[in-house]
């Protein structure tokens, strides 16, 4: 019974978050100057943000590899920050509390810088 409820409750909570998180790539992606429909093509979303990032987007091969992945996606979090104008320590905000900090870089008056 304990556990019915528990999904009741969190069900929606979990949904809320992503809607957020899904709404907030769909915002970077139309800053950065790609079509926000982007974000629902699965892998090629990925390739974007790399290149968003600054980071070549063959990178998404990286990703299914443990340990590696950790890293590969701390720097194009970090290089997404950069390229929104941020620092290091925004970058870490990202990768480590994404729901929060995803949302206050897209909807926010950051402008996409493109990163050399």
């Amino acid at each position: 019974m304990l556990e019915i409820a528990a999904k009741v409750v969190l069900t929606p909570f979990v949904l809320a978050i992503l809607a957020v998180v899904f709404a907030s790539f769909w915002a970077v992606f139309k800053k950065a100057g790609w079509p926000g429909w982007v974000t629902l093509i699965p892998i090629y979303n990925l390739v974007v943000a790399f290149r968003i990032a600054g980071k070549p987007g063959f990178w998404v091969v990286l990703l299914p590899i443990p340990f590696v992945n950790f890293f590969v996606l701390l720097s194009a979090c970090i290089g997404l920050a950069k390229a929104f104008g941020r620092g290091t320590r925004f970058g870490l905000g990202l990768f480590f509390l994404l729901p929060l900090f995803f949302p206050l870089l897209a909807f926010s008056n950051l402008r996409y810088r493109k990163p050399d």
